[in-house]
């Protein structure tokens, strides 16, 4: 389950990426209208945070601008720019630093009248073990685990997406789907 821009004809969109890969700003200000608005929510699931993942898009753009005369139209404009906007979040992902332990956390004090303690530390929890969770898995795991799981693309579109092969895709699912099993058995 690709996305794909709404009003799309593919002539017509072959006609404006070459314009476009020949310096036609106007042509790729179309290209930009039509897919950008599909690119963030995967940037967002991928990265879990909206203002990171409108810097990964925006620079991914920035990059389609200036490799566009590069673009071999081995694949759709679409998936080439989704593969560009894809590997911006995992060099994000792969840039950040280990999250603070919870232990570093300092507790925030709750009025005694709003919620029982037990209930304040179960609450907690079911929101910190899914982000732990996750954490706990390498970047490329995660790209490949969100396009599958949340994003629904194929194992091919995935390998197509991320650049590599087809038995990795699914090791790398197989492997995030066995940690996040693992991570959450205590929440079944």
């Amino acid at each position: 389950m690709t996305e794909r821009a709404p009003d799309v004809v593919p002539s017509d969109e072959a006609l404006l990426v070459a314009r476009a890969g020949e310096g036609d700003e106007e042509a790729f200000e179309v290209l930009v209208r039509r897919h950008g608005r599909a690119m963030p929510q995967p940037a967002i699931r991928l990265l879990g945070d909206r203002a990171d993942a409108e810097d990964a898009v925006q620079d991914a753009f920035v990059n389609a601008w200036r490799k566009l005369p590069e673009f071999r139209r081995d694949a759709s404009f679409h998936t080439w720019l989704h593969r560009i906007v894809t590997n911006r979040c995992l060099n994000r992902l792969r840039a950040r630093r280990p999250a603070a332990g919870l232990d570093s956390v300092p507790e925030q004090a709750t009025p005694e009248h709003q919620v029982s303690p037990a209930r304040a530390v179960e609450s907690r929890a079911a929101v910190v073990a899914p982000a732990e969770a996750m954490a706990g898995l390498s970047p490329e795991q995660r790209v490949c685990w969100v396009l599958r799981e949340i994003q629904g693309l194929s194992y091919e579109s995935i390998a197509e997406t991320v650049g590599i092969r087809l038995q990795a895709v699914r090791g790398r699912v197989f492997r995030a789907r066995r940690h996040l099993t693992e991570a959450m058995s205590a929440w079944r």
